[in-house]
Order: structure tokens, then C-alpha cells, then sequence
């Protein structure tokens, strides 16, 4: 089962897979709100743990890293929304309300997990509903349009229980390895800087192998992986505050300017010098 509609400002998906396949830490250029559905899952955001129920709902903005893992291989079913925050802009002539404000106005890697009530969580439901049943009369005039008016709703929605229920439910979340949690913590703070295993290996007093199996244990991906995403997310932010591609190339850690190019499009999609311009 797979169900999409999109138009220029939104990308609709809701899939079901009778067995899952395995993901990567990974980074959208968009917004994504992530619904969940069904399957045995915990979801990784930056350096947080959370196992998944039917009803709970993520949000992530386009520099936070994230991935789902599998405890098994149940059918897994989800609904995710990808959406350009340019949109806000674009209704800011209809109304000044701030459709980001829940994905942008917190710490990064926190409060990403919304709890609905009962009331919210139908209300979300029939929003995913009459998105569906406009994806199978995608060719009637202003269903395009609709779309546009359904994901505002939601996005207003989401904000409102953000602000509402800061609940602690909503910040629970299992706990990473006690020994794997400072090395992640160093290596948010040390991005521009050496970070090879043999140096990872000195600070912290861990074999590089054992490290490197305890990361894989723990996330199902790899390190280095993981530490390239957080390096390409950091000069995403250089450049959208104006520093030109040789500073986000330098400021982020990469000590080759053809890889960074390299790595940033296979990752982001376009080269930095072109991502610069267009945000």
C-alpha cells in the first residue's frame, strides 16, 4: 500500500510494508512530520531514543538527524509529510501566525515528539483522511489548492499542542548506551576538529573497534555515517547564515573542498555554492 499526493509546497506519503527496510541516519532539505502507525520501532532524533506507539507523531526541521529502527520485522505503516518552510512566508500575507514556531523555536534534538489527545489525535486523523481522498481526485480543479488548506490546518494543530501539552510523557525516551552518550556530545561540540576513530579512540580511553561496534549496536548505522551528517548539517547552517562555501567547508570539518562538494550534493541534493544562493 502506498498512498502520495503533493503540490508545490507539500509531499504527502502514507506506505505500508509487510517488512520493513533497514534505514540510515539521514537529512531532508525539507520539514518532515512523521506519524506512526504500526510496526515495532524505535526512532532516532540527534542523540534521543524514541519507541514508537500508534498515534504518536515526530517533527523535525531540515537539520535534525534522524532514522527509524526495527526491533523486528513486523509490518511497519507510517505517514510522512515533507514540506518546504517557504510556505510560511508565502502565507504571511494571509495571516502572521507562525507555522514553524514547534520546529524551529526549540532546542535542536528536543521536544520533537507531540502527544496528542484523544479530541487531537481524531482531529489529525480526519486531516489524513481528506488528504487521501483528495490524492484518489488529484486531477479535480483545486485539489492541489485543498492540500495546501489541509496541511495548514495541521500545522496549526501541531502548534497548538506543542504550546498546550509540553507533557512529560512527550519527553520520554530511552537512554543510549551510558558509555556511547558523552562520545556523541563531544562530537556535536568538536565538528570543526579532528574526529577519526584513532582520535575518538584517545579521548575517550575506548578501542576504535569496540566503539565502532557499540555505535552500530545502538543506532544500526555507522559512525562515520553519523558524523558526516552532523558536519553536513552544520554547513547548512554556515551557509543560511551568509558564510560563503570555503568557510562552511572549513568551519564544518572538512579538511578536503572537493569531497565537502561531493558529500554536501550527494547529501543535500544541490552543491553548497547553489544551496547558498537559493535560500
Amino acid at each position: 500500500m502506498h498512498v502520495t499526493f503533493s503540490n508545490r509546497y507539500f509531499h504527502y506519503s502514507h506506505r505500508r510494508t509487510e517488512q520493513p527496510n533497514k534505514m540510515e541516519f539521514h537529512l531532508h532539505d525539507r520539514f518532515e512530520i512523521y506519524f506512526f502507525i504500526a510496526g515495532d520501532v524505535n526512532y532516532f532524533i540527534e542523540k534521543k531514543v524514541y519507541p514508537l506507539q500508534y498515534g504518536d507523531l515526530l517533527i523535525m526541521n531540515n537539520r535534525e538527524l534522524h532514522k527509524a529502527t526495527f526491533r523486528s520485522d513486523a509490518p511497519y505503516e507510517n505517514i510522512v509529510i515533507h514540506f518546504d518552510p517557504a510556505v510560511a512566508a508565502a502565507m504571511t500575507s494571509v495571516s502572521p501566525y507562525p507555522l514553524l514556531d514547534c520546529f524551529v523555536n526549540r532546542p535542536q534534538g528536543e521536544h520533537n515528539k507531540i502527544i496528542f489527545t484523544h479530541q487531537q489525535l481524531e482531529e489529525a486523523a480526519t486531516l489524513f483522511r481528506r488528504i487521501e481522498q483528495l490524492a484518489s481526485l488529484k486531477e479535480e480543479e483545486g485539489s492541489e489548492l485543498l492540500l495546501t488548506a489541509y496541511m495548514i490546518e495541521l500545522l496549526i494543530l501541531l502548534n497548538r499542542v506543542h504550546h498546550e501539552r509540553l507533557s512529560p510523557q512527550a519527553t520520554l525516551h530511552l537512554n543510549l548506551d551510558e558509555k556511547l552518550a558523552p562520545v556523541l556530545d563531544y562530537i556535536d561540540r568538536h565538528l570543526e576538529q579532528d574526529l577519526t576513530l584513532e582520535t575518538l579512540e584517545r579521548q575517550f580511553f575506548m578501542n576504535r573497534y569496540y566503539l565502532s561496534r557499540l555505535f552500530k549496536k545502538n543506532t544500526g548505522s555507522t559512525i562515520h555515517e553519523y558524523i558526516l551528517l552532523k558536519r553536513i548539517s552544520l554547513a547548512k547552517k554556515l551557509l543560511l547564515e551568509d558564510h560563503n562555501v570555503t568557510d562552511a567547508c572549513q568551519l564544518s570539518g572538512f579538511n578536503d573542498y572537493s569531497h565537502f562538494i561531493r558529500m554536501f550534493k550527494r547529501i543535500v541534493g544541490v552543491p553548497p555554492g547553489q544551496y547558498r544562493k537559493r535560500e
